[in-house]
């Protein structure tokens, strides 16, 4: 999160006659922000700025969208666990 002097500075136009103080104009422009927000994409630090994002919005969801959210981040992890021991299986059964 940004300064909240600058938040205001940026999205001048979208947040004209909202009071600045009240907390669902300040979670508004940190959503504006995000949305405008550009990365790159095709390096580490853009991927892992994406992951930190997806965990962030995972967060702040509750019941069943933050359910499937579970899942999904579940589901990555039983891929990387079987690749791994399928990975391991094979370089066991090579050596020996």
């Amino acid at each position: 999160m940004g300064d909240s002097k600058e938040e205001n500075e940026k999205f001048q136009e979208e947040l004209i006659g909202l009071d600045p103080q009240d907390p669902e104009t300040q979670a508004f422009a940190e959503h504006l922000d995000r949305m405008k927000r550009q990365r790159p994409g095709y390096t580490v630090e853009g991927y892992l700025e994406g992951v930190q994002d997806f965990a962030d919005s995972a967060n702040r969801t509750t019941g069943h969208q933050r359910l499937v959210a579970v899942i999904v981040v579940g589901m990555i992890l039983l891929g990387v666990i079987l690749t791994i021991w399928f990975a391991l299986s094979d370089i066991i059964t090579i050596i020996f």
